[in-house]
């Protein structure tokens, strides 16, 4: 693998945290610079720099470009939706104008490849909710979805008018055991793994019917790193790919867990305003289009999901 020094913005993250550390295995310690606005709370000022980074400061981010003159940049800071309807002027601020700054001064210096997520908040009520297409109506009900869907166009309009190698995926919920969920509606589908090792037991946000499409941070991460290492001449999409793990509801996810923890409970709040958020988005996502162009297929399915998760955190109790 040749020599590239690589910036990760936002590295402290539920996704910057694992991707930070497999990057390092592939491109060296000394070359993935780990950005963010809080010390890591993980191995990053171990095994490799870290730079305190606010991405609403451009002089300061620019000053990161000039000093490490990165080749690849991946921009993974961001407000998620359940936070951003708290803040929302906060989110879009956040959302849109990091972008922009980290657009331009990627092509200012040349650099090679950006990576920026988006997220199945770009789809809405109006959207197909089952096997939902790369190309649909989107009508997102959030500051979150909107942000993301105006930055997927912003990503296509820099590549289309300035070349820019920007590639994105929307995520769809992520579970992992390494970093803490970041605010987001499908955080449930982490927290109910730490209260049912150490509570026995759950209070879940959302209702117990409520399918969303979800995917293991292992197969995220993975992800991210084949559409990076994909060949440009194979991407046929600018704004963003869909992909698609496991889709689930809480239930299905609580069966699965009392699998390996009999006496385990759950149950069910009323009326919190993160359901109206998960019931606008799709049960199920169609990602036909990343097949074919990359490859793409995940690994996990719920069973081995769940067991991966219980193996890891039972560990740290």
């Amino acid at each position: 693998m040749p020599q590239e020094n690589i910036l990760v913005f936002g590295a402290n993250g539920q996704i910057g945290t694992e991707l930070v550390e497999q990057l390092r295995v592939i491109y060296g310690g000394n070359n993935v610079i780990a950005c963010d606005i809080k010390e890591p709370h993980f191995e990053h000022r171990e095994d490799g720099p870290f730079e305190f980074a606010n991405v609403l400061d451009r002089q300061h981010l620019e000053d990161l470009f000039i000093k490490y003159k990165p080749q690849q940049v991946y921009h993974l800071a961001a407000l998620l939706s359940a936070i951003g309807e708290q803040k929302p002027k906060q989110a879009w601020e956040l959302n849109i104008n990091s972008l922009l700054h980290i657009l331009d001064l990627a092509v200012q210096y040349k650099v090679e490849k950006l990576f920026w997520p988006s997220s199945i908040a770009v789809f809405g009520p109006h959207s197909p909710q089952y096997h939902t297409p790369q190309l649909c109506i989107m009508d997102p009900t959030t500051v979150y979805g909107i942000s993301k869907l105006a930055g997927e166009h912003w990503c296509e309009y820099y590549f289309s008018k300035y070349g820019l190698d920007v590639r994105s995926i929307r995520y769809p919920g992520l579970m992992g055991w390494k970093a803490d969920p970041g605010g987001g509606t499908t955080d449930y589908a982490v927290h109910i793994f730490h209260d049912a090792i150490s509570k026995g037991n759950y209070e879940c946000f959302l209702s117990a019917e409520t399918e969303i499409p979800m995917m293991y941070m292992q197969d995220a991460i993975r992800a991210t790193i084949m559409l990076m290492d994909a060949p440009m001449q194979n991407l046929s999409t600018r704004s963003s790919y869909n992909i698609a793990g496991y889709s689930f509801t809480p239930a299905m996810l609580a069966a699965e867990i009392k699998k390996h923890i009999p006496d385990f409970e759950i149950s069910y709040l009323n009326n919190d305003p993160r359901q109206a958020i998960a019931d606008s988005w799709p049960k199920s996502i169609d990602d036909s289009v990343a097949q074919k162009d990359w490859g793409w297929q995940a690994q996990f399915d719920l069973t081995a999901i769940t067991k991966d998760m219980l193996k890891h955190l039972k560990k740290e109790v």
